[in-house]
């Protein structure tokens, strides 16, 4: 096979973001990655509205709950089995190519064209100076990257109390998504308690979305069927395989996907890439003279140990602390369902408690009802014959708020790739993930502030659900930022120490993750990754 200029692995975001910057410049661009994608229910949902199908549709069982009821969640709920059957294809073939092994870290990873950018809230946060000089990024460089990107996913948004937080200073800014009652209760509510809530550190206001509401290309604008965990049929939502499907139309890039990358080789005028093939087994080999990684910071992870066989090698890891409140708007109780409802975060709120916009918690707040009942069903005290009509009284009032704790690496936060012969890979992932007693009261005394926050606003939580470290799909800093050239470390430009033309475009190199969403600036790290490569001389 030809020796091409770039190999990006992996069609996520960075990926895709990487590759289309490379593309944008040029150079030829092979795209290794895994490649699933959904051959069970794409095209399968009607183009109507969720009430519109739930009175209708005979068969939508099949798609709500799954042909084979893989929708239905029994015993311990664990990362990913909230997944709704259209979703489902995302972690397809995880389990048998990207073992990992952990009692404390439940993270989700996925092989499909796309990758997890699948499933993503399409949050859009800007991380501010502060928090990019300690995560090692470049401020005034992530800011001209932050534009190019948000340009080409399109994002919508507003200049409110919460702007500061998210992207709401970027030019070409959407309008926001209209609120369902959920949302313009709440935010009623916060108008009228603004000052005093500002004066405690919070800040409420729309978050910015990778979301349209005009139509761009032939992407159209939102719709507002609340099937947003089901199917995109306008593509309204900006999902990575938007991009690699339009960079296939391109003479100077190429994809093979089905493939898992094991490990690369460096000599001195190439790098060639080892990669098995899903359906055989087979061992096929591609050749570069630079190499993208983009794989997420856990794959790059065992990409980079095999490729030194570098087993039981620890490495360091950050995740975001995540918690979800179940929560109930009492003057929504009982009311009439919205015809028009959205699945996405309608609101963020953020906790800055010393107004410096660096050790910021963050919480997104949703309206539930597409999800369904049955998923919080057995999480009431009641039988299911007098549970699901309490449900339907209570579900106008429901409010979901995701909320996401800043956090460091630490000695109780590693990884290690382990031999293990019976694998695919012949090797499992172990992650080791526990917080210190001092980050532990640290995330307790924000969640105590964000129950009285939201009991201000008469939204009152029900119960804390903790769903393990690495649920909230925020991790990054397994190849750490570092100025020296170090084995298993970054360089600022992103090249892989002790090689000369291996870089890594995901959120591998991070030393700290804000509590904002982790993507958008993934994204613009991805593009400058991409551009610093087109520059490095060998």
């Amino acid at each position: 096979m030809a020796v091409v200029d770039y190999i990006v692995i992996g069609s996520g975001c960075t990926g895709a973001m990487a590759a289309q910057t490379l593309v944008e410049k040029g150079v030829q661009v092979l795209m290794l990655d895994g490649g699933v994608t959904d051959n069970e229910y794409a095209g399968t949902i009607p183009d109507k509205d969720y009430l519109s199908i739930k009175q209708q549709d005979a068969n939508q069982y099949e798609y709500f709950i799954g042909k084979n009821f893989e929708g239905i969640p029994f015993g311990h709920v664990k990362t990913g089995e909230h997944l709704t059957p259209p979703r489902k294809f995302m972690i397809e073939k995880v389990n048998e190519w990207m073992p990992l092994l952990s009692e404390s870290f439940f993270p989700l990873e996925s092989l499909a064209l796309g990758g997890l950018g699948n499933g993503w809230g399409l949050g859009c946060c800007k991380f501010s100076k502060s928090e990019l000089q300690e995560a090692g990024l470049d401020a005034s460089r992530m800011n001209e990257a932050y534009e190019t990107v948000g340009k080409r996913i399109g994002i919508s948004g507003d200049n409110d109390d919460a702007a500061k937080y998210t992207a709401g200073d970027l030019p070409d800014l959407m309008d926001s998504i209209e609120m369902d009652s959920t949302g313009k209760n709440l935010y009623q509510n916060y108008q009228r308690k603004k000052s005093s809530l500002n004066k405690n550190g919070f800040f409420m206001g729309r978050p910015s979305l990778a979301l349209l509401t005009q139509n761009m290309g032939k992407r159209k604008a939102y719709q507002y069927k609340d099937l947003d965990f089901y199917c995109n049929q306008d593509k309204s939502a900006y999902r990575p395989a938007f991009t690699v499907e339009d960079l296939k139309q391109q003479s100077n890039f190429s994809y093979h996907g089905r493939l898992v990358v094991l490990k690369f080789t460096e000599g001195d005028n190439r790098i060639t890439v080892e990669c098995k093939r899903q359906d055989t087994n087979e061992t096929v080999v591609f050749e570069c003279r630079k190499l993208v990684i983009a794989a997420s910071c856990l794959s790059t992870a065992r990409i980079v140990l095999r490729s030194y066989g570098a087993y039981d090698t620890q490495l360091p890891i950050i995740s975001n602390p995540y918690s979800y409140l179940p929560a109930i708007q009492p003057y929504l109780l009982g009311r009439d369902t919205d015809r028009h409802k959205v699945g996405f975060a309608q609101l963020s709120l953020f906790y800055d408690p010393d107004f410096t916009n660096t050790k910021v918690a963050m919480s997104s707040i949703y309206s539930y009802r597409s999800m369904m009942a049955f998923h919080i069903l057995k999480e009431t005290p009641m039988s299911t014959k007098n549970g699901y009509p309490f449900l339907q009284y209570m579900m106008p009032a429901f409010t979901i708020a995701g909320l996401f704790h800043p956090e460091h690496g630490g000695n109780t936060k590693y990884l290690a790739l382990k031999k293990e012969a019976s694998r695919l890979t012949g090797d499992v992932l172990n992650v080791n993930y526990k917080l210190t007693d001092k980050e532990n009261e640290k995330v307790a005394h924000n969640e105590h502030k964000f129950k009285a926050a939201l009991r201000q606003l008469n939204c009152f939580v029900l119960k804390k659900m903790n769903p393990g470290h690495g649920s909230g799909i925020h991790y990054a800093g397994t190849l750490p930022f570092s100025n020296k050239n170090e084995q298993f470390k970054l360089l600022p430009n992103g090249k892989l120490g002790h090689t000369k033309n291996v870089f890594v475009a995901d959120g591998s190199g991070f030393t700290y993750l804000p509590a904002k969403g982790l993507t958008f600036s993934l994204m613009a790290n991805a593009h400058n990754v991409a551009l610093n490569a087109l520059t490095q001389n060998d």
